[in-house]
């Protein structure tokens, strides 16, 4: 086996699977390899558009933790073209190391980072960076997991907390720090980043706003298997 990367995050021992429905938005049925139903969680509140399709097969993790109602959490959706990653805790934990590597130049040189820091109004920042001799950065991470033609779009659901964090962001740079909208597109068929104008009209109009007054956007794709998943490039960012 490949040594893993120390900048790449990582799975539990994944097991395999094949979906056979989503429901009540956090739960999902798949039958295991050795013909077993398993009720994994599903930690991905967005509408999964293109991903949840019964036959799909999935890769499940089994954390072990006393008192969870489910043994098994969803990781991985396997498409024909490539692995997709939806689960949305990962996004802030692998950028947090990559950055902690120096593999995102735009976030490189700060003297500290800190994670789910409050700010704004009653919300957290995936990501602060602070440095003595510059401006503090706000990072926003979002997992992006739809992909059409080649072209990464989020959301996939209309979000009003995405909406909120983003003049969030507007009000940092009101107040002279900086602040970066991260999009982690976790596969790897995608050619270019742009919002989801068709599902979520008002969001792409605000992050349009949100770029006129200095709110930068980062988007990158991954290399992602079942043993890791690790930033792969920069994708262009088309608005």
């Amino acid at each position: 086996m490949a040594s893993i990367p120390p900048d790449a995050a990582t799975w539990p021992s994944l097991v395999q699977g094949t979906l056979i429905r989503r429901y009540k938005r956090f739960l999902v049925d798949v039958k295991l390899e050795n013909g077993e139903t398993a009720v994994a969680h599903c930690p991905n509140s967005g509408s999964m558009m293109g991903l949840i399709e019964e036959g799909n097969p999935v890769y499940l993790s089994r954390p072990e933790k006393p008192g969870r109602k489910t043994a098994y959490t969803l990781e991985i959706i396997q498409l024909p073209s490539t692995l997709v990653g939806v689960n949305t805790q990962l996004p802030n934990r692998l950028i947090k190391r990559a950055i902690q590597h120096g593999r995102i130049p735009e976030l490189a040189g700060y003297q500290s980072l800190q994670a789910e820091k409050r700010y704004g109004t009653n919300s957290r920042i995936d990501i602060l960076l602070a440095d003595n001799e510059k401006p503090p950065c706000f990072v926003e991470v979002k997992n992006c997991t739809l992909v059409e033609d080649g072209t990464a779009l989020f959301p996939d659901a209309v979000t009003t907390r995405g909406l909120k964090h983003l003049k969030e962001l507007q009000a940092e740079v009101d107040r002279g720090n900086r602040a970066v909208m991260f999009y982690l597109v976790q596969r790897m068929d995608a050619e270019v980043f742009s919002p989801a104008d068709a599902i979520d009209p008002v969001y792409g109009r605000e992050l349009r706003n949100a770029v006129k007054n200095g709110v930068e956007i980062l988007a990158w794709d991954v290399t992602i298997n079942p043993a890791y998943v690790r930033l792969r490039r920069p994708l262009p960012v088309r608005l």
